[in-house]
């Protein structure tokens, strides 16, 4: 283990990187760790946040131990995603999650994104959505949808308060949770091709490079010639129409392709605010996100939007 003094070295080297005022020698870890993922230098979470990630799972099927959404989830992997789509690690089993973060003391004080546990011991939780209502998995032959809040929760937990920044739920975070934005999306592309266009592209768009990679890598396979059974055309896979009206004329040419893709990737991911529904609306179109409240229950938009993540992970 690197201990504190080395998480506070690390913490000092982030903030010198990010161009921040280094933590004074006798800083505390905490209020160190504070500074370093304060709103310089991460992404800030909040309970409304958790809510709405926790949406892009409505019509997911229920499956007992199920944490693959192409397949199905059960209500403590739902959580769990939710939370660590916005880089919040929380524990696995609906127990776990009933000891996490703080304590609420009544349903009536409770707000959006905060963990609902029932029975003794714990064998459901849910996500609170506010008026009542809470986001879950209920049971098998069901799937992820909204309901009242049936019953008095035995534990309301408190994982994130208006603008806390996205760290680890477990009692002490690890250095690891420490990930400023402009680390996360570093911009080496080495080995991938058309490396030097997602990099313009992205920095012109305000888009990931690597994302526009995994979006190429699972369209189209890097092939700029490639044209899919449904007329979707390019490197980037657009259709005409949807190239024209990004600006794009010829869907061909890998810089086009690359430009009209990471301007429509930055209009979703700004209207969304979320990077799975984001890829939904990508390969579905805005319009049937909003039609099923997260993502469309299409096979092809199911698996597509965890390749595209897997396919952005193995890129670091």
């Amino acid at each position: 283990m690197i201990g504190v003094q080395g998480v506070m070295s690390r913490i000092s080297e982030l903030k010198s990187q990010l161009g921040l005022t280094p933590a004074a020698p006798n800083a505390t870890f905490a209020t160190a760790l504070s500074d370093a993922t304060g709103p310089t230098g991460a992404s800030r979470v909040t309970g409304q946040s958790v809510a709405d990630a926790a949406k892009k799972y409505l019509g997911t099927p229920y499956a007992f131990g199920g944490t693959d959404p192409a397949r199905g989830l059960d209500c403590s992997a739902l959580v769990q995603r939710a939370y660590q789509d916005l880089g919040i690690d929380l524990p696995r089993t609906s127990r776990e999650q009933a000891t996490a973060g703080t304590k609420v003391g009544s349903l009536r004080e409770a707000r959006p994104g905060d963990i609902l546990a029932f029975d003794s011991p714990v064998d459901h939780v849910a996500i609170y959505l506010g008026d009542n209502k809470m986001i879950a998995a209920p049971k098998a032959g069901d799937h992820v949808k909204v309901q009242s809040v049936y019953e008095t929760p035995t534990h309301i937990r408190r994982i994130v308060d208006a603008g806390l920044t996205a760290r680890s739920a477990t009692a002490a975070a690890p250095a690891a949770a420490v990930r400023p934005a402009s680390l996360q999306n570093s911009t080496s592309l080495a080995g991938v091709p058309y490396a030097d266009m997602f990099l313009k592209a992205g920095a012109k768009y305000d888009v990931s490079p690597k994302l526009l990679a995994a979006v190429a890598k699972v369209e189209s396979g890097y092939d700029p010639r490639a044209v899919s059974k449904a007329g979707a055309q390019g490197l980037m896979q657009l259709m005409p129409a949807t190239a024209r009206g990004l600006g794009v004329h010829d869907p061909f040419d890998p810089q086009q392709a690359i430009n009209g893709a990471a301007k429509l990737l930055s209009s979703h991911l700004k209207e969304f605010k979320s990077l799975p529904l984001a890829l939904a609306a990508y390969n579905a179109g805005g319009g049937n996100v909003h039609k099923y409240g997260g993502i469309p229950p299409f096979a092809e938009t199911q698996a597509y939007v965890p390749k595209v993540q897997k396919a952005l992970a193995a890129l670091g």
